[in-house]
């Protein structure tokens, strides 16, 4: 196997493909990317056995074949490399010969015939969307996924197809992010899904702005098509929680906040914080919300800004973490803050397709 190709070029299609690298060191072969040389270009696979990614990069290939290569290693060798090109010669025993400029480096690899390949989708019900708007749904509910592995179900972002409506959810137990998306696709198609956590970054890392994007589901596989690159990934088994039960269904007050002033007097306030007291309270009284933290062994922090508020006085404290993070996520100047009083859930909402539940923390007045 024989190619020339730029080291930028290289270097990008190996950092996109690499983070999926299993540091299980019971199978060597999962910490090896496997490189097929064609006419087409270099195609670059990577898994770990849960998940897998495949990338086409351009390339003068002289003498097509495969081989796998340590994926991290080959990564941080190419982006040192001095010359803008890039030679790479692999010998009968897996053996990559490796020149640029005055560089060369003999890189021991393993047989590509020990690779496991990817799962492929015959009956796959298919879903195309933007690639724009798939990143906007998963950049809007990614970070209330829960990191808790005793609650397996919700490592994970719920996809529920129906009614010609994508609803994305995640939750901690905590929090709640919601987002719907309109999308047409046969009754036949309707199916909730559950995508794990690690297929959820990586596809974030993958998916641009331009293009589209073809989800193929099967019963316990889902692989993201975007043209150059194709993502795959088990789906997580088992059934999720009833998410529509924790959304409130009456509110008593809905305020208009302007999402980027109240991000930053969060942020400014809760430097304050400890890790004894972790709440930020929301005190509103008519037409003004005044943001306070305070921590016995720190000091206090106070902030207020006008709102248009005509309730009832009301405070309410929050995880300033959990306040921040759908605000940071968000790209609408306005967000609307619904409340019902003090110890019921907190839901903001933005534009017409997202919503968040957050609930309250007990403080002491």
């Amino acid at each position: 196997m024989k190619f020339t190709i730029s080291k930028e070029a290289f270097l990008a299609a190996l950092q996109q493909v690499q983070h999926v690298v299993s540091t299980r060191t019971t199978l060597p072969i999962l910490s090896n990317v496997l490189i097929n040389a064609s006419k087409n270009g270099l195609q670059l696979t990577t898994t770990d056995l849960d998940v897998g990614v495949s990338g086409l990069v351009t390339a003068e290939v002289t003498e097509p074949g495969s081989t796998t290569l340590p994926a991290r290693r080959l990564a941080t060798i190419i982006r040192e490399l001095p010359a803008d090109e890039v030679e790479v010669h692999v010998d009968e025993k897996n053996i990559a010969h490796i020149r640029s400029g005055p560089s060369y480096f003999k890189v021991h690899g393993l047989s590509a015939d020990e690779f496991p390949p990817l799962p492929v989708f015959a009956d796959a019900k298919e879903f195309k969307l933007e690639q724009r708007v798939l990143k906007d749904c998963l950049r809007k509910t990614s970070y209330a996924i829960s990191t808790d592995e005793t609650r397996y179900v919700l490592n994970g972002i719920l996809c529920a197809f129906k009614e010609n409506m994508l609803t994305m959810v995640a939750t901690d137990g905590r929090r709640l992010a919601m987002v719907e998306q309109e999308m047409e696709f046969p009754q036949s198609h309707e199916v909730d899904i559950i995508i794990p956590t690690k297929a959820v970054n990586e596809i974030q890392r993958l998916l641009g702005d331009e293009g589209e994007v073809t989800l193929k589901v099967t019963n316990n596989q889902i692989g993201f098509d975007l043209g150059n690159y194709t993502l795959v990934s088990k789906l997580i088994e088992g059934n999720y929680p009833n998410y529509r039960q924790v959304i409130p269904g009456e509110t008593r007050e809905r305020i208009a906040l302007e999402r980027e002033p109240l991000l930053r007097s969060l942020a400014r306030v809760s430097l304050l914080l400890s890790d004894k007291s972790n709440s930020i309270k929301l005190h509103f009284t008519r037409d003004n919300l005044e943001i306070v933290a305070s921590s016995p062994d720190v000091g206090e922090a106070r902030e207020s800004m006008p709102i248009s508020y005509k309730g009832v006085d009301m405070t309410i404290a929050f995880n300033p973490e959990f306040l921040m993070a759908p605000l940071r996520n968000l790209i609408s100047d306005e967000a609307h803050l619904h409340l019902i009083d003090e110890i019921s859930p907190g839901v903001l909402r933005s534009g017409t397709n997202f919503l968040y539940v957050l609930m309250p923390m007990r403080v002491n007045s």
